[in-house]
């Protein structure tokens, strides 16, 4: 939603005109605020509500966080035995001819 209101204010400004708005959307107290006003959002919608959906949001956020940390590993592994196949499939097929 964030996203779309930003495009929607950005798409009647001339191109000259962007980086005078950018800018201060990038600055670090800009930045603080936000984050802060997104922490105050999210504890109005779900902490103060009693709801179970920040236990949820651990738990999923903990699966995906650990997908990514062990991603590369899985690349490697996966890399190495495709690696081994085609060796494999190559020594096959000269040992035919």
């Amino acid at each position: 939603m964030a996203l779309r209101k930003f495009v929607n204010e950005i798409r009647g400004l001339k191109v000259k005109e962007l980086p005078n708005y950018i800018k201060p959307k990038l600055s670090l107290d800009y930045i603080k605020n936000s984050f802060n006003r997104g922490l105050d959002n999210y504890y109005t919608q779900y902490i103060e509500t009693s709801s179970p959906d920040p236990l949820y949001h651990v738990c999923f956020g903990g699966m995906v966080l650990s997908y990514l940390v062990n991603l590369p590993e899985e690349r490697r592994h996966y890399e190495h035995l495709e690696h081994e196949r085609l060796a494999k499939a190559h020594s096959s097929t000269a040992a035919h001819h």
